[in-house]
């Protein structure tokens, strides 16, 4: 048996009926998905993100809709702030993070969850770069007798750009120190996510310290973003391995467009 993983930037469920079916069809064993919105106070399918002349459809409750569609997933919602969406012209609450699915036959025998960057904040978005956070699961594996460990973060967003700077290399420690948290040693250890950073990031040095490397970069990949996505540097997710997993198959997945990130298909032995 093989084990699928997906991790993808949901951008809030804007692309919402292709990004249904992908996950649907996809079927993966675990989803690391980020930019997850959650609005129980909701009354419509659909809120708007506004930030000044900026408006961006949101899915009000896109962590219930994949629920849905995944039915035999246990599933973990993690919230980095908690900020106002428009319904109209009502202010509605809403919760913006991180939301992990994992299979039922793959017990989780671990977890971790932290803020990288920041914390919680209960009362609006916040100032950029605004909080983020990273969650590590531990999960054994009948067919291989074995554990593995997967953990996806959303890196922090700085409007100056993507390169290093003392937060996002900060970051990246606190990444490792949760990581240490959740795995065991030498155990096969994956980790996913939209980094938001450029691929000569001194993130992965660090993250390489612990034996992973990268599969976007080193499988060829120079994008990671979709039509939806105007701008160039079209790189911003990423996923890495220790060489302890046996990779079967790996895409940053062009075809369908389900978010303005393509998502990161995973299939390990």
């Amino acid at each position: 048996m093989t084990l699928r993983l997906v991790s993808l930037n949901a951008w809030g469920g804007r692309v919402h009926e292709p990004l249904m079916r992908y996950l649907r069809d996809a079927d993966p064993d675990v989803l690391c998905l980020q930019e997850v919105t959650r609005s129980p106070h909701a009354t419509s399918d659909w809120l708007v993100y506004r930030d000044g002349a900026f408006e961006l459809p949101q899915r009000a409750s896109l962590y219930e809709d994949v629920k849905a569609v995944l039915p035999g997933h246990e599933a973990m919602y993690a919230p980095v702030a908690r900020g106002t969406l428009l319904e109209g012209e009502r202010e509605v609450a809403s919760e913006f993070g991180l939301g992990t699915f994992v299979r039922g036959s793959f017990p989780i025998i671990g977890q971790h969850l932290g803020f990288v960057h920041g914390q919680f904040s209960a009362d609006g978005w916040g100032e950029h770069p605004r909080p983020r956070n990273a969650h590590g699961i531990r999960i054994h594996r009948y067919d291989t007798g074995s554990a593995l460990t997967i953990v996806q973060m959303h890196g922090l967003r700085d409007l100056a750009g993507k390169g290093d700077t003392p937060a996002r290399l900060a970051q990246a420690h606190a990444l490792v120190a949760l990581i240490e948290k959740v795995r065991q040693p030498g155990e096969p250890l994956v980790v996913c996510g939209d980094f938001n950073l450029l691929p000569d990031s001194e993130t992965f040095a660090i993250l390489g310290r612990l034996g992973l490397t990268d599969l976007v970069t080193t499988r060829g990949f120079t994008d990671t973003r979709t039509s939806w996505y105007p701008k160039d540097g079209r790189y911003a997710d990423y996923l890495l391995v220790t060489p302890d997993v046996k990779v079967e198959r790996f895409d940053a997945v062009a075809e369908p467009e389900v978010s303005d990130h393509r998502a990161l298909f995973l299939e390990i032995a």
